[in-house]
């Protein structure tokens, strides 16, 4: 025997079709809460990644242009001449170092700098003079965008992980140098 639904519960009440695919308002905006969250919890593990990345490669450019300032002293003799930022010193050529990387800005901003016989008055430079050094300077073409962060990264990798003091500091206008010789 079939036994009709009851009057009271068809009043009103209207089935809804679901499909068993398909989601729902709020199970979709659960979804998107969600992944929102794992997208901000990353941002800061992004942020530290790219930091990393730009300290390795401004750590290898000082390593590599101040080898090639060195050897550049041994066999002639003397330090290059002093040059402004994003320009190649007489006598180092394109058989030294690489041209484009010198002259392009740097992971930082600005360019390099050769500094000789030069004082950085103010900063952490004792005396303010040194008597060859590279520097990171900011040019109208390429502004230095001063991180203290990837600064002191920088310095934990090439000298003593302390800005005031060692060969890697904080020259005029808290711009990075490194000193070559005193």
């Amino acid at each position: 025997m079939i036994v009709p639904p009851r009057a009271s519960r068809q009043i009103g009440s209207q089935r809804i079709p679901r499909s068993a695919a398909g989601l729902s308002l709020v199970e979709l905006m659960i979804v998107v809460l969600i992944i929102s969250m794992l997208f901000l919890a990353a941002i800061p593990a992004y942020q530290r990644i790219q930091r990393k990345a730009r300290a390795a490669a401004l750590t290898n450019d000082f390593r590599v242009f101040g080898a090639v300032f060195q050897a550049q002293a041994h066999e002639k003799g003397a330090w290059p001449a002093e040059a402004n930022a994003g320009v190649v010193p007489t006598g180092i050529t394109s058989d030294d170092i690489q041209p484009g990387v010198w002259l392009k800005p740097t992971a930082m901003g600005g360019q390099f700098d050769w500094e000789n016989n030069q004082a950085h008055p103010g900063g952490t430079s004792p005396g303010g003079k040194w008597r060859a050094a590279l520097a990171i300077t900011g040019t109208s073409a390429a502004p230095l965008m001063i991180d203290a962060d990837l600064m002191q990264e920088i310095d934990e990798s090439l000298d003593d992980g302390n800005l005031e003091t060692g060969n890697f500091r904080k020259g005029f206008g808290d711009c990075p140098i490194l000193i070559i010789e005193p």
